[in-house]
């Protein structure tokens, strides 16, 4: 198993747990921290797989560093660790974006296994996040492309056809994209 992960958690006792558990399955800790802000510097510094981050710690506890550092997409994907296994900290744990949620004291055969699926889904995530912003900026283009025919041909009193090919022709003789063309015959147009 692959991954680069950071754990974090206020007992130094735990991360080094968790660190041997990891290290020993082929992971490669890249960080540990002991708070949230240390957590959000170590992401900074890291781009880690996963994070391992227990919920409740000083300073800045793990739901709102995990929020943090998922809005910023410093990680891939965060696990949770509490001492709590009730309904109302696993749904505040899965409003915060957690992928994954383990009660101490955690055990190699639940964390493993865990890890593994939580590095899966995240890099899944990401990949669909990739394509969905490849997808908006098509469509972006695609709607000032559309734009700027509809500027040509009022303008000039051209075909539609005709005005995709004027955007198309200068695109290829000015070595841009055809949505800079666009873009700047609308602008002139306005």
């Amino acid at each position: 198993m692959n991954g680069r992960i950071v754990v974090v958690d206020d007992e130094p006792i735990t991360r080094m747990d968790i660190r041997d558990v990891l290290e020993e399955a082929g992971c490669d800790v890249v960080a540990e921290a002991s708070d949230g802000f240390e957590a959000i510097e170590a992401c900074k510094k890291h781009r880690p797989d996963l994070i391992i981050m227990d919920i409740q710690m000083p300073i800045l506890d793990g739901l709102k560093a995990g929020k943090k550092i998922l809005a910023d997409q410093l990680a891939q994907g965060i696990i949770f660790l509490s001492a709590f296994s009730g309904v109302e900290h696993t749904e505040r744990a899965k409003k915060a974006g957690a992928i994954g949620y383990l009660v101490k004291p955690l055990h190699e055969k639940s964390l493993i296994p865990t890890v593994e699926m939580a590095i899966a889904k995240g890099q899944e995530t990401t990949n669909l996040i990739k394509k969905i912003e490849k997808l908006s900026l098509k469509l972006d283009e695609r709607k000032i492309i559309e734009k700027a025919k509809g500027c040509l041909m009022l303008r000039d009193h051209m075909t539609e056809d005709d005005a995709y090919k004027t955007i198309r022709e200068l695109s290829m003789n000015k070595r841009c994209r055809m949505s800079e063309i666009a873009e700047l015959i609308v602008m002139t147009d306005e």
